[in-house]
């Protein structure tokens, strides 16, 4: 079985049509229907079906897919891991971190991890953690700190400390000018990540669990950079953790919402494919979080 079959068939499989992947991969038709019937021989099975004008994958098909991908992957980091051994650049790092913690722990963290590894090269995805997650399991991270998520076979996860989410506002927001309780709050717009990111599925579960509305969200986004800004100049809420409130730039202009119902607890930690080439840099940093973890967290 020929690895560039298997990646001509994945890129197939993806568009649903041979002629449009035909164009995507510069390649003529009849050599992908070669390439195709060369694995189908080696199998023994039919790899794909008519849909319409396209095809699809037949339930080999789907099985050869993903096992493909695994040995894709496999192959990628065999080659990053000899070329890392024979370059001498084993000293080499992708990390992602969860974009409500990386201004307050990234400066700290790498700034020790340099100062143990001079060498290092650091590579840093910031993104939210739905995002940060399926890059890992891709494997183009080595490693990413972002809220514990539920078990995953595909990871190995070590919690690293406790912290706590909540609801902020601008300080002049009109929701001080008064006492307040949990349904007030559905008198406001919101700034807030897309469904897809944990923190909002728990705000929107908060609000079904007491039988109110779920937050009317004015602006989604993904990037915390401009959030301080954007509710400072505003009357929308959202939600951040509470050592971002207090330690990243920008954020005196903000205030806490405090109630017990929106105060999320959560574990930060930081997780690695369980299976997968983990540089010894990488192997470092990670055992630097696991044992002295709480340090990065601060604004010292």
């Amino acid at each position: 079985m020929d690895l560039r079959d298997l990646s001509y068939f994945e890129t197939i499989a993806e568009i649903g049509h041979l002629g449009r992947a035909a164009d995507k991969l510069n390649r003529s038709q009849p050599a992908l229907t070669k390439s195709i019937q060369r694995l189908e021989e080696s199998l023994g099975a039919r790899l794909f079906q008519r849909d319409g004008r396209g095809i699809k994958l037949t339930e080999v098909g789907e099985l050869l897919l993903i096992r493909s991908k695994q040995l894709q992957m496999s192959v990628s980091e065999t080659q990053r891991e000899v070329r890392d051994l024979a370059n001498g650049l084993i000293g080499n790092v992708r990390l992602g971190c969860a974009a409500s913690m990386a201004e307050y722990l990234l400066p700290q963290l790498a700034a020790s991890l340099l100062e143990r590894a001079p060498e290092v090269r650091l590579s840093l995805s910031i993104a939210q953690d739905d995002v940060l997650k399926g890059s890992l399991r891709s494997g183009q991270l080595d490693a990413i700190i972002s809220p514990l998520h539920a078990e995953d076979p595909q990871f190995v996860t070590y919690p690293i400390l406790q912290d706590e989410a909540v609801v902020v506002a601008s300080v002049d927001h009109p929701i001080f000018a008064a006492s307040y309780g949990l349904a007030d709050l559905t008198r406001y717009r919101w700034i807030l990540p897309s469904p897809a990111v944990s923190s909002r599925r728990w705000v929107d579960n908060v609000f079904a669990a007491h039988k109110l509305a779920a937050p009317v969200v004015q602006i989604e986004t993904n990037t915390i950079s401009m959030l301080s800004r954007l509710i400072a100049r505003t009357n929308l809420l959202s939600f951040l953790a509470r050592e971002t409130l207090q330690f990243s730039q920008g954020m005196n202009r903000l205030r806490e919402v405090q109630l017990a119902e929106t105060t999320m607890q959560r574990t930060v930690a930081v997780t690695v494919r369980a299976e997968g080439y983990l540089p010894s840099a990488a192997a470092t940093l990670v055992s630097m979080l696991r044992e002295n973890g709480r340090q990065f967290f601060s604004g010292d």
